[in-house]
């Protein structure tokens, strides 16, 4: 027999494997840029597809999460890849996936964020890998981007594209972005959405003593209020009008905390460092958590969190945040404007406006029952669209279409 047939799949029952010995495991491979995207993003999308019968292969730059993803049984290749374009650097990372891929004889490789999605598509042709598929997590470009750097990154997902048998995009509006720009063809295009584990992202699970036990682990006085932020620190989140805003909050609310989870990113251009606070004279009321992996624990103690971020694929941490009823202010762009009603289940706002992130912020502190049902209606919304079930179930169906094919 030839090992390496890729046999269709008989019952979706049984997954990608059909019970018999003559069926071959599927082999796969997931690429991200960082170690980070595997273990907080990708992670339960890759255990499902091992549940499914597909012996699952990734790889990433080198980090401290690798360990922890290969304890899950991933198997793990390391390539170092910059995020910014170094041509040298990224001929280097072509040529040790072509060489990894055509070791390997993968049956599907699935790319992710703009670098790997690049050099790893590329490298899967190269290498004669039958099924590449590509999910868009947000695109690299919007309307209000400046011309070169708008052009250019549409060249490059053209380049991508041609690469591609399959095309997911996480949200709909890059979708028609895709087909505006003549990216991709339509009909290599589909919809993955996003989403979480709803069972996890609770806050029924937690009693108000855990809470206030919480609180005290993080030194939050019990009488204050937060406001929390998932990201990055990296302007591009919205932190410096986040910071300009709090100012104003506290001469209001000066029982507040702003609560910050995200790893800093000294390498990026657009880095922002935590000292930078002083200069807002919010030192005493900001907290710094860094990256951290109890996120669900942590939003039980947020009164409202926050995303003024300038662009966004589809924000998991919104997704989060809703699942566990808490009021969301965000920019009203692509992927927070599909997450979030206005007034309904959160508010939009202008990005880079910091007078109407402070009105909002004011507004749910001085409204706590329409915060209150906020919240509620994020929780339903979440269960209804979100829940990673959903994902699983669309990436199994279109897997299982192209290996039949």
């Amino acid at each position: 027999m030839d090992n390496k047939k890729i046999y269709p799949i008989k019952s979706s029952k049984a997954g990608v494997l059909s019970g018999t010995k003559q069926f071959n495991r599927v082999k796969i491979c997931h690429i991200a840029n960082t170690d980070k995207a595997l273990k907080f993003l990708l992670m339960p999308q890759l255990k499902f597809l091992q549940k499914e019968g597909y012996d699952v292969y990734a790889v990433c730059s080198p980090g401290k999460w690798v360990a922890d993803i290969e304890k899950e049984g991933i198997k793990v290749k390391t390539v170092a890849m910059k995020r910014k374009i170094s041509p040298f650097s990224d001929l280097i990372v072509l040529v040790k996936l072509f060489s990894y891929f055509k070791k390997e004889k993968f049956q599907i490789v699935h790319v992710h964020n703009p670098k790997p999605s690049l050099l790893g598509q590329l490298a899967a042709r190269m290498a004669g890998v039958p099924i590449v598929i590509n999910t868009i997590h947000g695109l690299y470009f919007h309307d209000n981007s400046p011309f070169l750097k708008r052009e250019f990154f549409i060249f490059v997902e053209k380049i991508a594209a041609k690469c591609s048998t399959l095309i997911f995009s996480q949200n709909k509006e890059d979708m028609d972005t895709l087909i505006k720009e003549g990216i991709a063809k339509p009909e290599k295009i589909k919809y993955l959405g996003n989403g979480i584990d709803v069972d996890k992202f609770d806050a029924g699970r937690f009693s108000k003593e855990f809470i206030d036990e919480k609180k005290k682990d993080l030194n939050i006085p019990a009488d204050f209020k937060v406001v929390g932020i998932v990201a990055r620190l990296v302007k591009e989140k919205g932190y410096l009008e986040l910071f300009e805003a709090f100012r104003n909050i506290l001469k209001i609310f000066p029982k507040t905390i702003l609560l910050v989870v995200g790893p800093e990113e000294p390498e990026k251009k657009d880095a922002v460092s935590p000292e930078v606070v002083r200069s807002y004279g919010i030192e005493k009321n900001v907290i710094f958590l860094g990256e951290r992996s109890d996120i669900d624990e942590i939003f039980p103690i947020v009164d409202i969190f926050v995303l003024p971020s300038y662009r966004e694929g589809f924000p998991r941490s919104i997704l989060e945040a809703m699942a566990e009823k808490r009021p969301v202010i965000a920019t009203d762009i692509r992927g927070c404007r599909e997450e979030i009603e206005n007034n309904k289940n959160g508010i939009l706002i202008p990005t880079k406006n910091p007078k109407k992130l402070a009105e909002a912020i004011i507004y749910l502190f001085s409204n706590q029952s329409r915060a209150k049902e906020m919240g509620e209606n994020a929780r339903l919304k979440v269960e209804k669209y979100f829940n990673e079930s959903i994902v699983f179930d669309r990436i199994k169906e279109e897997y299982q279409k192209l290996i039949g094919k």
